[in-house]
């Protein structure tokens, strides 16, 4: 445990113009926290060829040189959200001597990290740490993998969404795989992952698939089993299954009925089988699930609910990740998850973004929300 927990101030800005902006964030960070020596920085996709600049400014005017950051389409800060807005998002921390480690970009293997990286690694033992990954390189599932295996323990953070560059900081501005910032063992972090989605029946065991394709379920037609789940309204218009009812993953090993949801790809009625967004194996589980903003809001709120237990109070700060279809794509709003934050756990600095995937553990998932906070 920490004597005293590391101290953070945050600030945000909306404005067209980056210099502006961060102006504006730097001069609403105040005075900064004694010994303050770890930036994060998220900025809107609109600011992908200045993110450098801002870096630049950030560096000079706090005297802190170890950023970490992303760019996405949308960004969040203390109780605000900003979709498709010229947006920028700035937190410090003053964590101990020793207690964190930037994680420059891996786009293969870990076997690309510095001799000095590994050696931090080798002797602090890191448990947890925040990255960003490039959704553009298909190594950066088995990046995440491997990282949270080997090197890190359990990893929070988002896939960069941009519709240009997919830039991200590690110290500079980087690109193309994994980074970000490791932190040891005596930093005391809470994190929770909210799905976003409400289970409509029972798993099911798949009985027979080729590749992403379920033929059969419990030993009958898959689709027969699906119609049973989803209802008899569903059922006779399957059309409107579409962008609400999932198939989920359940995830062996855990006590939390953890799963990762993948869409519907298509539908046979006449031979009963259905696709699925994953390639899956007779003897696995899958289960449907249904995705609506109610069901977000519910799963949102108990998952909030779960981690104030297990705090003593509001964070010290935190870092929160959605997924771009999550936001105003489903709650009309950008800053309905950042007010549920502040509204259950209290009024705590905060910064994230909205991305094409989450992390959480040593896995991908999709539609979700993570928060992590620094207790």
């Amino acid at each position: 445990m920490n004597a005293s927990p590391p101290s953070f101030v945050a600030a945000h800005a909306v404005d067209d113009d980056w210099g502006r902006a961060v102006k504006a964030c730097g001069d609403g960070l105040g005075t900064l926290p004694d010994g303050a020596n770890l930036g994060f920085v998220y900025a809107s996709d609109q600011f992908a060829g200045d993110l450098g600049s801002i870096v630049t400014y950030l560096r000079q005017t706090t005297g802190i040189e170890d950023w970490v950051g992303s760019l996405g389409v949308g960004i969040v800060s203390g109780a605000d959200g900003y979709f498709d807005e010229s947006a920028l998002a700035v937190m410090v921390g003053a964590f101990a001597d020793g207690d964190f480690r930037i994680l420059p970009t891996l786009d293969k293997d870990l076997d690309q990290m510095a001799a000095d990286d590994r050696a931090w690694i080798d002797a602090t033992e890191p448990t947890f740490a925040i990255v960003h990954g490039d959704p553009t390189n298909d190594r950066t599932p088995a990046l995440v993998d491997s990282l949270a295996e080997s090197a890190a323990g359990f990893l929070v953070g988002g896939l960069t969404s941009s519709r240009g560059a997919h830039h991200q900081v590690a110290g500079d501005v980087t690109d193309g795989g994994l980074s970000g910032v490791l932190f040891a063992p005596t930093v005391d972090v809470a994190t929770s992952l909210s799905q976003g989605c409400t289970p409509m029946a029972e798993t099911h065991i798949i009985t027979d698939c080729q590749d992403n394709v379920l033929m059969s379920l419990d030993g009958r037609p898959a689709l027969e089993v699906f119609k049973e789940d989803i209802g008899e309204l569903l059922a006779h218009d399957l059309q409107r299954v579409a962008g609400y009812v999932h198939a989920a993953l359940p995830i062996e090993g855990t006590d939390t009925g953890d799963y990762t949801v993948r869409s519907l790809v298509a539908i046979d009625p006449e031979r009963g089988f259905l696709a699925i967004g994953a390639a899956v194996q007779p003897g696995e589980r899958v289960l449907f699930v249904r995705r609506d903003p109610a069901s977000a809001i519910e799963d949102m709120q108990a998952m909030l609910d779960r981690l104030k237990r297990r705090l003593d109070g509001p964070p010290a700060g935190g870092v929160y990740f959605s997924c771009l279809a999550r936001g105003p794509n489903m709650f009309g709003s950008a800053d309905l998850e950042m007010s549920m934050i502040r509204d259950t756990l209290g009024d705590f600095p905060v910064v994230g973004f909205f991305g094409e995937g989450e992390i959480s553990n040593c896995r991908l998932y999709g539609y979700t929300g993570v928060l992590a906070v620094f207790i």
